[in-house]
């Protein structure tokens, strides 16, 4: 065991850039409230525990909202811009109440007295914020969705055992749009709208009537009252597109926009137009959708990553831009950063260079980053994503970032299993799970040596969350590929984590793998870690937050079990938190942990 103490923190000049990067100040995206546009709501790491701050945009006002030994970066405002609400839980494990607090600040109060703790399955708060619709998740009772008026007891207007989600509130207040999984495909939801009462107005199945395995998301309303017109996402030429659904009258009409990637999309606050996020081939832009005239037209952005966008009441835009090199920021089209905390300035980084590999399973898209002026072959790290319902992209990580700093080249890979390559892309990721994204990691890994770029007794795997998962199936499936495995907060005990997991993770599970443990063996034996434990032969790190509901900690320790009873090289670092950590000393010093086992254990 390793318990890594922290150094204390070191003079600005002497700090290496590496870490500046993790304690440089950032803010996410601004939310803001509907009715009251002044008022809006961030997260800053400005004290060094990522928060929540509200923001009063007439006065240039900022205040921390929250304050908690463990972070908080769950909160809306509501439309009225009167109250901020906020999920409080317990050092991370993600199981806990909505409180709320008066924006211009005041002591915090249950949200919604009566309900009980559970996980959070979505919020929508009606624009005079006296009404909520408070979605909620517990492994006793699956999802639960509630109507909470001011004054009154709660009413459960839904409950099923698969996991379910709330979408949206209508401008009015009248309908209520939710994503469920009542099929039990957890990969593709479909939709049903609610009237407040709990009975139904409409459904949209796309997972009916056809072999094709089609999804479908809540987008949603427009914002004008009594416009029963919904944004939704669907799947049915491929990939995600954009169509508006009217619920009362069943008409749909789709966007069938020229773009080959991932479409995704808001309203404009006047219902008029919407704001289209394309995202393909790890990079992302904007459009503007004008609604009645079909016209898409361009707002310009730099190359790079939008990671967040939204359509102010002047028209303008506000987005959160970062790429690889270039650190984030929240910019507008209307000139300018909206946000720009004081502090130190986050150094840059180097910029990224796709590759395309052919793989069993198609082309693979990674991307590299390598010191500057360096040639290989080099220590490489294979930094593998989390998800697996997601994807690397030409934005800021302040990860990557340190390998680099280090003289490691560092390859990231949109593996089968990732979004934003298309519908057939993600969905190929079932029953072989684990082992199908590895195929692919291999196939990258053999270009990385043959084209030079890696010492192949040099090469790292590391990844958190699914990308933690598949770097302990890597190092026990592929033993004489990697020189040393760096697992954080990972899947390493199929079965138990099953077990363990809060219950949304288990219909995901269900879903990948066709069944439970109980129901389908021998493919939990064959995507489980804890099967080739025994033929690990590189030196493994795991680190582990011992409140996970994401990946429990009792998993982490069987495996840890089995390689303390061969002897083999292993270090584990157990941390106070979740699924990840809030706190910038903490992240730093997991980091810098992860650089100190490497410099040990690789060849030099």
């Amino acid at each position: 065991m390793n318990d890594g103490g922290t150094p204390p923190t070191q003079h600005t000049a002497d700090m290496p850039d590496w870490e500046k990067r993790f304690r440089a100040p950032r803010v996410s995206l601004p939310d803001w409230a509907e009715d009251a546009p002044d008022r809006s709501l961030f997260v800053s790491n400005a004290t060094g525990t990522y928060e929540l701050y509200a923001w009063d945009r007439a006065t240039g006002e900022q205040r921390q909202a929250t304050a908690r030994p463990n972070g908080t970066t769950d909160g809306v405002l509501s439309p009225d811009g009167a109250w901020i609400w906020w999920f409080d839980d317990k050092d991370g494990d993600e199981f806990g109440i909505w409180r709320r607090q008066p924006f211009t600040g005041g002591p915090d109060e249950p949200a919604v007295p009566g309900l009980d703790p559970s996980y959070p399955a979505g919020l929508a708060l009606s624009r005079d914020g006296r009404t909520a619709v408070v979605g909620r998740s517990t492994d006793e009772e699956g999802t639960t969705i509630h109507l909470a008026r001011e004054g009154a007891d709660p009413v459960e207007i839904y409950r099923h055992r698969e996991s379910a989600g709330v979408g949206d509130l209508s401008h009015d207040g009248t309908l209520i749009a939710v994503e469920h999984t009542e099929h039990g495909d957890a990969m593709h939801a479909a939709l049903r709208v609610l009237r407040p009462d709990g009975t139904t107005v409409a459904e949209l199945d796309d997972t009916k009537g056809g072999t094709e395995e089609l999804g479908l998301e809540v987008l949603g309303f427009a914002p004008v009252d009594g416009d029963t017109r919904l944004l939704i996402g669907h799947q049915r030429r491929g990939r995600w597109e954009p169509l508006v659904w009217d619920v009362a009258t069943g008409e749909e009409t789709g966007l069938a926009l020229d773009l080959p990637g991932d479409v995704s999309a808001e309203w404009y606050p006047d219902g008029s137009a919407l704001l289209v996020v394309h995202g393909f081939e790890a990079r992302s832009e904007l459009f503007r959708y004008d609604v009645a005239t079909r016209e898409l037209t361009r707002i310009p952005t730099p190359p790079g990553t939008v990671s967040g966008a939204t359509a102010r009441p002047d028209g303008s835009v506000e987005y959160l831009w970062s790429s690889a090199a270039e650190p984030p920021a929240v910019r507008s089209t209307a000139g300018g950063v909206v946000l720009d905390p004081p502090g130190m300035a986050c150094p840059a980084s180097v910029p990224v260079q796709d590759v395309w590999v052919e793989g069993p399973g198609g082309r693979i898209h990674a991307l590299v980053q390598k010191p500057a002026g360096a040639t290989g072959p080099l220590p490489t790290v294979f930094d593998l994503h989390g998800g697996p319902t997601w994807h690397d992209s030409d934005s800021f990580a302040a990860g990557p970032a340190a390998w680099v700093d280090h003289g490691y080249a560092v390859v990231r890979i949109n593996y089968r299993g990732s979004t934003g390559y298309g519908r057939a892309w993600t969905d190929a990721l079932k029953h072989r799970v684990g082992l199908i994204e590895l195929e692919d990691v291999a196939a990258v890994r053999d270009w990385a040596v043959s084209s030079g770029l890696a010492d192949p007794a040099r090469l790292v795997l590391t990844g958190a969350s699914w990308g933690g998962y598949l770097t302990l199936l890597g190092v026990g499936t592929q033993p004489e590929a990697w020189a040393l495995g760096i697992a954080v907060v990972p899947v390493a005990d199929y079965v138990t984590a099953y077990h363990d997991e809060m219950e949304s993770l288990k219909a995901m599970d269900r879903t990948l793998l066709g069944g439970t443990p109980e129901e389908v063996p021998e493919r939990f034996e064959a995507s489980s870690p804890l099967t080739y434990v025994d033929q690990v032969k590189a030196p493994v790190y795991i680190s582990a937050g011992v409140n996970d509901p994401r990946c429990p900690i009792r998993q982490i320790d069987n495996y840890v079990k089995r390689l303390e009873t061969r002897g083999a090289v292993h270090e584990v670092y157990r941390y106070d938190a979740g699924h990840g950590s809030l706190v910038v000393d903490e992240r730093i010093k997991q980091v810098r942990l992860e650089l100190e086992f490497a410099a040990r254990h690789l060849p030099v």
